[in-house]
């Protein structure tokens, strides 16, 4: 679904990536892991057309996507929940939601107000509230299910639970898991390695920018000296 190769990107004159190489597979989870400014937030970006590749490709469904603008990459089915949630602080969360609904891929079952609302009860509760009002746990649902609501085919999350209660993480995990089962192909980023090697497929490391490691949750597992060595855990 998602394959990424030789991937270089930079802000200016400053390189961050210099060789990142992932894939996402149809109904597959898969972690971007690695220390803080490493260059996971970056390859999100030039993913999703925020940020123009220097060199390498990005494919998705089989299609070139490399430099496209980020409206483009989004209409093919790729959704996004940034760092920092990004919610509209002045719309509430109902207008968070519908704001970039759509079902352009035909989807079944598709993401509704109703589906979300089941998913993140709270949401359902605060539906009228003004997203600024929010708090960060809540935002993170709203940002999940908003980028749930364009109905994707591949889901991203960047720092999935970040600077959040234990009780609001175990909520978006438990979120993560249902769509797991669902088949929603996911890419995450996050630091909590236990919960990850858990609930993911296949993972890869980033160091200063390049892919320097790939393998299977039981293969991470293994690696106790190279968790430590390149994500500080």
């Amino acid at each position: 679904m998602l394959s990424v190769s030789g991937l270089q990107s930079a802000y200016g004159p400053s390189q961050v990536l210099f060789d990142v190489e992932l894939g996402v597979g149809e109904g597959e989870v898969v972690t971007l892991l690695g220390r803080n400014g490493m260059g996971k937030t970056t390859t999100v970006r030039s993913i999703m057309g925020l940020l123009k590749p220097s060199a390498g490709t990005v494919r998705f469904t089989g299609r070139e996507v490399s430099g496209a603008t980020p409206e483009t990459v989004a209409r093919l089915g790729v959704g996004l929940v940034p760092e920092g949630r990004q919610t509209f602080p002045t719309l509430t969360v109902r207008e968070n939601l519908v704001a970039t609904a759509s079902n352009r891929l035909k989807r079944q079952n598709p993401w509704t107000l109703e589906r979300v609302y089941a998913l993140f009860p709270r949401l359902g509760e605060r539906a009228g509230q003004a997203a600024g009002t929010l708090s960060g746990g809540e935002q993170q649902m709203l940002a999940v299910g908003r980028a749930l609501m364009t109905n994707p085919k591949l889901l991203i999350l960047d720092e999935a639970t970040e600077g959040l209660a234990p009780v609001i993480r175990a909520e978006i995990w438990r979120c993560i898991e249902a769509l797991k089962a669902e088949g929603q192909s996911i890419l995450l980023i996050d630091k909590n390695i236990h919960v990850l090697k858990r609930l993911a497929d296949r993972h890869y490391i980033l160091e200063k920018g390049r892919t320097v490691w790939s393998g299977s949750s039981a293969e991470l597992t293994a690696n106790a000296d190279l968790v430590h060595r390149y994500v500080g855990i």
